[in-house]
């Protein structure tokens, strides 16, 4: 009984602390970026000006990037993740299998600096050399597609960037589908087969609705992912504060405006606004985790209805 009573109290602890711990770090935020707070307002959220000789500050850019990449990270990363752990949980058996789990493992393990470096000394060139004036070009005259794929082709930019990350979010995003197609208990698939359903029929009607909540989760986790990459979206990304709706042209993020500004912050307001970004981008990854939750709680509540 005393054992059971300090292992559940400690537990308690543990899990209190990590909440605190979370509060710490905002409260500490808040308190840092309070300048910027009283100086800007809410214009901080809409604004795009980032002057900082001038002391006008506001996020507009930074946030936009931020999502712009997370975006693209996603609408490629995910669908290329999905069938990565189709292809390996379901389909390839053998040495195969072994090999391409080997392969995403050791991916998830390589520095977030060698994805950027990698970005801009090899994907960066051949992306404006051989992809982008294609696409300029096959989009000039189709409106609102001329503007999303405008501009010089500089290699460097918010497409980039977001393809960067959704090469980084691949193995997280996969691994954890891996693991959860193989939990599906074999019972399942096989009455399947034995209906007469397809490979792909099985996927989608059983193995797909069985861990649907964890697959949600696991999108999350590379959005989360995506979301707070610094050094490799550096990189490639451009680093331009200039607010624009292309994805060719250069651009920023939140986390990349805080790495390459903060040691050169000075004065009350500069590095205010820089801590304020990162407020900011605490509370979009609080929103869309947020989101998530809710999310999850719909499709139990769909379920529960259905039974």
């Amino acid at each position: 009984m005393l054992g059971d009573f300090v292992f559940s109290n400690l537990t308690r602890i543990f899990a209190w602390f990590a909440f605190l711990l979370l509060l710490c770090v905002l409260f500490s935020l808040c308190v840092a970026s309070a300048p910027s707070i009283h100086a800007f307002g809410f214009h901080f959220l809409v604004s795009d000006s980032w002057d900082p000789i001038n002391g006008h500050f506001g996020a507009l850019s930074a946030i936009c990037g931020t999502l712009m990449t997370s975006v693209i990270a996603m609408l490629l990363g995910v669908p290329l993740s999905l069938g990565i752990a189709v292809f390996i949980a379901e389909i390839s058996q053998g040495k195969i299998s072994k090999i391409v789990r080997t392969l995403i493992d050791l991916m998830a393990g390589i520095p977030s600096i060698i994805y950027g470096m990698w970005g801009l000394l090899v994907l960066a060139p051949f992306l404006a050399d051989h992809v982008q004036p294609f696409v300029s070009d096959a989009a000039q005259g189709i409106p609102y597609l001329e503007d999303l794929f405008g501009g010089p082709s500089l290699g460097i930019g918010i497409f980039t960037a977001g393809l960067i990350l959704a090469i980084m979010i691949i193995p997280y995003i996969s691994s954890t589908l891996i693991d959860m197609f193989r939990s599906v208990p074999p019972v399942l698939k096989e009455a399947a087969y034995g209906i007469g359903a397809t490979r792909f029929e099985v996927v989608r009607k059983v193995v797909v609705p069985y861990v649907r909540k964890g697959m949600i989760g696991s999108i999350m986790l590379g959005l989360g992912r995506a979301l707070g990459e610094t050094m490799a979206v550096t990189f490639v990304i451009g680093n331009s504060k200039q607010l624009t709706a292309s994805l060719f042209m250069p651009g920023t993020t939140i986390s990349a405006s805080i790495a390459n500004e903060f040691n050169e912050a000075t004065g009350l307001l500069y590095p205010a606004s820089l801590l304020e970004l990162g407020v900011i981008l605490f509370v979009l990854s609080f929103l869309i985790l947020a989101f998530a939750r809710l999310l999850l709680l719909r499709i139990n509540r769909k379920k529960a209805g259905a039974h």
